[in-house]
């Protein structure tokens, strides 16, 4: 029995050789968002599915989009969403300058590396997450923010994509 094993494993895995990665069925980001203090600035990384993403930013192009493709297209492309669909204001509602900085590729998303610098020290922000929420009915938006030693999370979807977050 032992040395069927391997064989029954490799003939398990034979399929997947040259197979595809699978779609995901499920809709979402993650965005970690830290308080720089130090910096006056909040430093942003967004975590997205490549296809979902592509998608996105496709609609109403004239050609399809590739995150992949050469050039700055896809980085100002993506600049241009996010500050659609990812904004930052201070509580009392003055909107804060969303910078997008880089993309780096990861197995089957991106992730994108932004910052909002700020007037001064700030005990909290109003955020609006709808980040592919226009592309996909059931996307979930999550958030994880750091701030002074503090941790929280928020859910963002179709309905509820602006929170206020304190800390």
């Amino acid at each position: 029995m032992r040395l069927l094993a391997p064989f029954a494993a490799a003939l398990l895995l034979f399929p997947l050789a040259g197979a595809r990665p699978a779609r995901h069925s499920y809709h979402s980001t993650l965005t970690e968002l830290r308080y720089n203090s130090a910096k006056k600035q909040l430093e942003l990384s967004v975590k997205v599915f490549t296809d979902d993403f592509e998608k996105a930013l496709s609609q109403g192009q004239s050609k399809t989009v590739s995150l992949t493709e050469p050039g700055p297209r896809p980085l100002v492309l993506a600049d241009a969403y996010f500050q659609r669909t990812l904004q930052i204001s201070t509580v009392a509602g003055a909107r804060l300058p969303l910078q997008v900085l880089g993309m780096q590729a990861e197995a089957d998303g991106y992730w994108f590396y932004c910052k909002v610098p700020l007037p001064g020290p700030v005990a909290g922000i109003k955020l609006r997450q709808a980040v592919l929420i226009d592309a996909f009915a059931d996307e979930m938006n999550i958030v994880n923010v750091e701030a002074n030693g503090q941790k929280q999370s928020a859910l963002f979807r179709a309905g509820h994509e602006e929170e206020v977050v304190k800390w």
